[in-house]
């Protein structure tokens, strides 16, 4: 029996702090052994707006080779991250857009019976992180899907704070993704990983 492990990090980016965390999820999960696909969804902003922030655009040129999601990735995937700033503590149009085209595979049944946990920023403290996953988080109940967040499972969750998933503040700029970000962000994608793998072999065996 195979123990091995599909994972889809789909995230949405406009300045690189959630694209930061999206390569340390990716990049633990396969050092835990799982298949990785790093996918961005499509930016729905017009070119003026990305131009007028220079952080915006520069991002935008960085990931550039970074493949676009598809649907076809979730049906891929054994475990799905989502990634998003917040918007007014809510998920981003980019992410909630390609959430929206998956209906054809929610109604086939086919997002079900998968792993997800979510991670998100925002520019300033207590500015609808939490909101911002729960969201995400009342899509996966509607999928049938498992979440599976960080908890307090680590002692460094003490020092991050958010139980929901990696979050960080970047003060419009001026904070830069830290260690402790980084570190969230390895302990989500691990336990991602150990669930998933655990729950995959349950199904196959039971």
């Amino acid at each position: 029996m195979s123990d091995s492990v599909n994972v889809a990090v789909i995230y949405y980016s406009s300045t690189g702090t959630n694209t930061v965390v999206a390569k340390e999820i990716a990049d633990t999960a396969e050092r835990a052994g799982a298949q990785v696909r790093l996918r961005r969804v499509t930016e729905l902003a017009p070119q003026a707006a990305i131009d007028s922030n220079p952080r915006w655009a520069a991002n935008a040129k960085a990931t550039a080779d970074i493949e676009v999601a598809s649907p076809e990735d979730t049906v891929w995937a054994d475990a799905i991250v989502f990634g998003t700033p917040t918007r007014y503590g809510n998920v981003t149009a980019q992410l909630k857009q390609f959430i929206d085209t998956l209906g054809g595979l929610w109604a086939e049944g086919r997002l079900a019976d998968k792993v997800y946990s979510g991670f998100t920023s925002s520019a300033t403290l207590h500015g609808g992180q939490e909101s911002t996953l729960l969201a995400l988080y009342t899509t996966i109940h509607h999928f049938g899907g498992i979440i599976v967040s960080p908890g307090y499972t680590d002692p460094s969750k003490f020092t991050d704070g958010n139980p929901y998933g990696t979050s960080h503040v970047d003060a419009q700029g001026e904070k830069p993704v830290d260690d402790t970000t980084l570190k969230a962000a390895r302990v989500q994608a691990e336990r991602v990983v150990r669930f998933t793998r655990a729950l995959k072999s349950g199904l196959v065996t039971a």
